[in-house]
C-alpha cells in the first residue's frame, strides 16, 4: 500500500504556533508557481527586452539616422559589389544594396510581433467560437465543425498560402472585396485561416466535458439560456487551456510569417522583415561572404520564438500544476 507523500517546507516557511493561516488567491498561486519557474522568467525577460527594442525602433533610427529602407552606398565594396560588415556606424553592418541591418532588423521585429499577435487573437476568437458551440450544442454542428477541422488541417499549408496570397496580391484591391488587401492584414488572414482549427479542437473537447458538470445542470434548470451558459459558465473553466495555448500558438506564427516572407509572398518588400532578410542572405550565397546579414536576424528569430515556448510552458505548469 502506498504511503502519501509529504510536501517538504523548510524551517522557514512553517507558520508559527497560534499564526492565523491565510488562504492564498488562485492568482497568488499562480504568481508563485510560475516566479519560481527560471525558464519561464529567463524567456518573459528575454521577451520584455524585444518588445521594448521593437517600440523604440523609430527612436533608434533616429538616433543613427539611419532609415528602414535608407541606401547607404559607402556600406557596399565598388570592386566586388558585397556588403561592408559591422563597424563603430552600422551596429549589425549593410546589406546587399547598403540597408542598415539593424534597424531592419528592429523593424522586423515590430513586424513578426504584429504579424503573430494579431493572427493569433483572430485564430484564437474563431477558435474559442467555434468549438464551444460545437462542443456545447453537439449534433450536426458538431459534426460539420468536426468535418471542416479535419479537412483544414489535412491541407498542405505552406502550398495553400503560397496560392491564396498570390491571388490575393495580383491587384491592389485583394480578396473579399478589398477585406484582404495585400500586406499586414492578408499575411494576418492566411495565418488565421489555418491555425483556428488547433485551438478549437481544444476548446471542443474540454467543452464535451464541461457540459456534463452539476453547476453547467443547475444552469440549466434555473432557466438560463445557452449563451449565458457558454460564456458566462463554461468560458472562464477554459482561460487557462486558452491562455495557455494561445502563448504557444505565437511562436508558430512568428515562423510561419517568416516562411511566407521567406517565399516572397509575406509582407510587402518595402516591409523590413526577418524571412525576408533571411532570404536576402541566401541570395547568391551572400550569407559565405557576409554573415552578419544572416546571424542577426536568425538570432532574434531564435530568442522571440525560444522565449515565447519558454512562457508558454511555464504557463502551463503555473496553471496546471497536475499535468507536470
Amino acid at each position: 500500500m502506498s504511503q502519501p507523500v509529504l510536501e517538504e517546507i523548510s524551517p522557514g516557511e512553517a507558520p508559527e504556533a497560534g499564526a492565523a493561516i491565510r488562504g492564498r488567491t488562485a492568482w497568488e498561486l499562480f504568481r508563485a508557481r510560475f516566479v519560481k519557474d527560471r525558464a519561464a522568467m529567463t524567456g518573459a525577460v528575454i521577451l520584455a527586452i524585444l518588445v521594448l527594442l521593437a517600440l523604440t525602433a523609430p527612436l533608434f533610427a533616429r538616433l543613427l539616422d539611419h532609415g528602414p529602407n535608407e541606401l547607404f552606398p559607402d556600406m557596399v565594396t565598388e570592386d566586388l559589389g558585397l556588403p561592408k560588415g559591422p563597424n563603430a556606424e552600422f551596429w549589425f553592418g549593410g546589406d546587399q544594396v547598403g540597408r542598415d541591418v539593424f534597424i531592419r532588423t528592429l523593424y522586423g521585429a515590430r513586424t513578426s510581433l504584429i504579424v503573430a499577435l494579431g493572427a493569433t487573437g483572430l485564430a484564437t476568437l474563431i477558435g474559442v467560437t467555434l468549438g464551444m458551440t460545437a462542443g456545447f450544442r453537439g449534433g450536426v454542428i458538431d459534426t460539420v465543425v468536426s468535418r471542416t477541422l479535419d479537412i483544414v488541417l489535412a491541407m498542405p499549408v505552406i502550398l495553400f498560402a503560397i496560392g491564396i496570397a498570390g491571388v490575393c496580391s495580383i491587384t491592389a484591391e485583394g480578396c473579399l472585396g478589398g477585406l484582404l488587401q495585400p500586406g499586414f492584414s492578408l499575411v494576418i488572414g492566411i495565418i488565421a485561416l489555418f491555425t483556428w482549427p488547433n485551438i478549437a479542437r481544444i476548446v471542443r473537447g474540454q467543452v464535451l466535458g464541461l457540459r456534463e458538470r452539476e453547476f453547467v445542470e443547475a444552469s440549466r434548470s434555473l432557466g438560463a439560456r445557452t449563451s449565458r451558459i457558454m460564456f458566462r459558465e463554461l468560458l472562464p473553466n477554459l482561460v487557462a487551456p486558452i491562455v495557455v495555448y494561445t502563448t504557444l500558438m505565437i511562436p508558430n506564427n512568428v515562423l510561419f510569417e517568416a516562411a511566407l516572407s521567406f517565399l516572397g509572398v509575406g509582407v510587402p518588400q518595402s516591409t523590413p522583415s526577418w524571412g525576408r532578410m533571411l532570404s536576402d542572405a541566401t541570395s547568391g550565397a551572400l550569407f559565405t561572404y557576409a554573415w552578419w546579414m544572416m546571424l542577426f536576424p536568425g538570432v532574434f528569430l531564435l530568442l522571440t520564438t525560444l522565449s515565447f515556448n519558454l512562457v508558454g510552458d511555464g504557463l502551463r505548469d503555473a496553471l496546471g500544476p497536475a499535468e507536470r
